[in-house]
């Protein structure tokens, strides 16, 4: 398991020194906030997969998933998560954090109603391989993300270009292309843009909460502002999309598709 309790004083913009928390005793609780903050969100994030994953192999084995795949149901299934995200996102400030948390349940039930349908597709071996292939990938990037020297905040906004890319590209070839071809290289451009997310998004959330420990240290009347609670499970619905999409496009290179 990653430790995220990361001990580096001379990182700028990733920690706070003594001299800055006034003694190591701050400093020490300042890593232990860091650490119990990002455990939180991948507790989060990581109960939330499970709760889909649940709920797409129960719907599967009761032949609910059938329905999901065609008709009228597919659309309400595929369009209701996707309402949710957006609820979120733009009502996070609204919303009280009871409410987030009920949203982000259930978005998780309803991406499990959604991806039920993988099982007709898929044999459920090469879904569970590519599930821990997938996992493996995605503790490492985002150990590295947390770890990294390097300043990725600039990735940002080219791996938001490239998503939109990805959604235009799959739409024009799903209805007027229909390549195979062009079909593969947008699931490997898929891959590569959700893993430099996942890393992207770690870093992020970690400088948010280093940015907003300091603002509070220099005005503690600022706390109110910045409820971690919020940014916890907005922080786990980042990582969450992460996950999920690059196991989408992963596992159209490495499921096998049922006979």
């Amino acid at each position: 398991m990653a430790n995220w309790n990361d001990n580096r004083t001379s990182r700028q913009g990733f920690g706070v020194s003594p001299s800055q928390t006034g003694d190591v005793a701050g400093r020490t609780t300042f890593d232990a906030g860091l650490r119990k903050h990002m455990l939180s969100i991948y507790n989060y994030m990581a109960s939330g997969v499970l709760l889909t994953g649940i709920v797409a192999l129960l719907t599967a084995q009761s032949g609910l998933a059938v329905q999901f795949a065609q008709g009228p149901l597919m659309w309400l299934v595929a369009l209701s998560p996707l309402a949710i995200v957006f609820a979120m996102s733009f009502g996070r400030d609204k919303f009280s954090t009871g409410t987030l948390q009920a949203l982000f349940w259930g978005f998780a039930v309803l991406m499990g109603l959604s991806l039920s349908t993988i099982f007709l597709v898929y044999t459920g071996a090469s879904i569970a391989m590519t599930f821990f292939a997938t996992a493996g990938a995605f503790a490492g990037l985002s150990l590295w993300g947390y770890t990294t020297e390097k300043d990725i905040s600039g990735w940002g906004s080219f791996l938001i270009m490239g998503v939109i890319g990805l959604i235009v590209a799959s739409l024009l070839n799903a209805f007027l292309i229909g390549s195979p071809g062009l079909e593969l290289a947008i699931s490997a451009l898929g891959v590569l843009i959700f893993a430099g997310l996942t890393a992207y998004d770690t870093q992020r959330l970690k400088q948010e909460y280093v940015a907003i420990q300091q603002i509070k240290m220099t005005n503690p009347s600022a706390a109110a502002a910045f409820p971690l609670g919020k940014m916890v499970i907005m922080g786990a619905l980042s990582l969450y999309l992460d996950f999920i999409n690059m196991f989408l496009f992963l596992l159209r290179f490495m499921g096998a598709a049922r006979e």
